[in-house]
């Protein structure tokens, strides 16, 4: 394509750099670049129902690939839709370009129609926003714009009137290739730290380890570290997927959504390691005895004082750090912690393992580890906010090769089906199944269209309890009657189906399988919508009054309703490492 105009050389510049769809909705400010893309090869436009979906589109394709991704909308409400979207894939660090477009230049600062100031308002969930006002700023601007993206895993957005995009270009586009730095290096610990550290673990009798998903990458190296000093190893939702699989010291998770003995691990301990982890809830930390290693600086110490700060990337760290340990002979600790693990999966999952194929409604846990069981080893799973983060946190079994996506850390209502779509787009031969909440999908619910439309083979389990089951739970621990979460009882298959998905509504256990396993073999889109028990939201009845007052800590301190899969056949097999007298 000649590159005549500001919105050619735009779409020029992605192309370069590796852009191969926007996802967004179309618009009068956007259509010079929307024309431009539909005359370019190799790129395309992504049709969705609402530039939100278009957002958390690209954030999960971004994700999936580690590839700059696009989005866009057009002035005014179209681009502001964008925001819920951006501010998840910049909480996640994720190398998304936003295109904004803006009203006529000359009608700037008049109270136009559809006027907003966008270079404002994606101020706070960007690391870069600019405006483009002279056709002379580009193509730098955006190869700025693209750089930061990538060079810092953030958001980016370049905003530019349509008025400015229609205008001829006021220079030669340049490379053919735009090559941005994407790669980062390792950040290498200094050495005195590493030493510090190991002075430190040898001190301890008892050590844990806590992950985030700063340990992806580097498993051998955790479980290597786990097994030198005997550590039980905790994990974050974000850190599940990266070290609790092949990990015979595994003892769950900590957090609103935590099983098994990882809190007393981290409580009990002399030394509590942080790997990669920016853990938000303070509240689960014991605020002492601590250290924390991270390649991001700026995270170090924010959730809790440190004895030890260790700015570095976790596998270059513990590969540091290694040969300097002495190996710890007590194990001691380390076989309480998993005795205790097995134990606390044990007294919640007898409750719930009984006859649960028989239950009516049908137990949502039972429907996620009948899911966890069908779905491919290499299956994309996005989750919606809410209850279905406990059941994605309990039930779903990782391998190293499966992913788990959702909005872990911005908590935004509807993301799994947008998830699954842009994850569907990034991996076109891959099983991408969205565990929706009948809430969630409900509030995006035109994104079944443009699953429709693109024929994208996305499976969507709907848990379908006829409520918001995540804010019912919070109002029943703070004490406050439930109000204004009934959802109704919507088929969302009957929906599905008169567009022409393949769709099944299962009310009865007994068919939950073969629902589902026909579902993920379908060679199109499908949706499975269970209807779900409403009350799988009771709480243990050892809880205490005072616990009661809070939803963390009610939360934080217990296994909330329902058992954790397969995670109790992972601590029972663990029980076997501990050596018999």
């Amino acid at each position: 394509m000649a590159v005549t105009s500001v919105a050619d050389q735009i779409v020029a510049v992605l192309r370069q750099a590796g852009v191969e769809r926007v996802y967004g909705v179309v618009g009068d400010s956007l259509n010079p670049v929307v024309d431009a893309i539909r005359r370019t090869e190799g790129i395309s436009w992504v049709h969705v129902r609402n530039e939100e979906a278009g957002a958390f589109a690209a954030a999960a394709d971004a994700e999936l690939t580690g590839r700059l991704a696009v989005c866009a909308g057009s002035c005014g409400p179209g681009n502001t839709h964008l925001i819920q979207g951006l501010y998840d894939a910049q909480r996640s660090g994720l190398p998304v370009l936003a295109l904004a477009s803006h009203i006529p230049s000359a009608q700037i600062g008049s109270g136009y129609f559809q006027e907003t100031h966008p270079e404002r308002v994606f101020t706070d969930c960007s690391g870069f926003c600019e405006m483009v006002g002279n056709p002379a700023q580009l193509p730098r601007l955006l190869r700025t714009a693209i750089q930061h993206a990538l060079g810092a895993h953030q958001v980016s957005v370049l905003v530019f009137p349509g008025d400015i995009a229609a205008l001829p270009a006021a220079g030669p586009t340049g490379h053919s290739t735009f090559v941005p730095a994407a790669e980062q290096a390792l950040a290498v610990p200094q050495p005195g730290q590493v030493r510090a550290l190991a002075e430190l673990i040898d001190a301890a009798d008892k050590v844990t380890l806590f992950c985030g998903a700063g340990v992806r990458g580097a498993h051998a190296e955790v479980i290597r570290l786990a097994g030198t000093v005997h550590a039980p190893v905790g994990h974050s939702l974000r850190g599940k997927e990266w070290v609790q699989f092949d990990n015979p010291y595994d003892v769950g998770m900590s957090g609103l959504l935590g099983y098994g003995a990882c809190h007393e691990a981290l409580h009990e301990a002399d030394l509590l390691v942080l790997l990669g982890t920016d853990f938000p809830y303070d509240s689960f930390l014991p605020q002492a005895r601590t250290v924390q290693v991270d390649h991001d600086a700026t995270r170090l110490g924010r959730r809790t004082p440190l004895e030890l700060a260790v700015h570095g990337d976790v596998g270059a760290t513990l590969r540091a750090l290694q040969p300097l340990l002495k190996p710890k002979q007590d194990r001691s600790f380390l076989d309480a912690m998993l005795r205790k693990h097995y134990r606390n999966l044990e007294e919640v999952v007898g409750a719930y393992t009984r006859r649960i194929d028989h239950h009516l409604p049908i137990h949502p846990e039972y429907a996620a580890s009948v899911l966890d069981e069908v779905a491919a080893d290499d299956a994309v799973f996005t989750v919606d906010t809410g209850m279905n983060n406990v059941w994605a946190a309990r039930y779903l079994t990782p391998n190293g090769r499966r992913r788990v996506i959702g909005s872990f850390l911005h908590g935004s209502m509807a993301n799994a089906l947008p998830h699954a779509i842009g994850a569907q787009f990034a991996e076109p031969g891959r099983q991408v199944v969205a565990m929706s909440g009948d809430g969630g999908l409900g509030m995006l619910l035109g994104e079944l269209l443009t699953v429709a439309q693109h024929r994208l083979p996305v499976k969507v389990v709907v848990f379908n309890n006829g409520a918001l089951g995540m804010i019912k739970l919070e109002m029943m621990v703070s004490g406050y009657p439930e109000h204004a979460i009934d959802n109704g009882d919507v088929d969302y298959a009957a929906i599905a189906a008169t567009l022409g998905l393949h769709a099944v509504r299962v009310t009865d256990p007994k068919q939950l399988r073969a629902a589902l396993t026909e579902a993920l073999a379908v060679p199109g889109p499908a949706l499975v919508d269970v209807v779900t028990d409403p009350n799988a939201l009771s709480i243990p009845p050892h809880i205490t009054t005072a616990q009661l007052k809070g939803f963390a800590l009610a939360a934080g301190r217990t296994v909330l309703s329902g058992g954790v899969g397969a995670m109790i056949d992972l601590a029972r097999s663990n029980l076997r490492n501990i050596p018999r007298p």
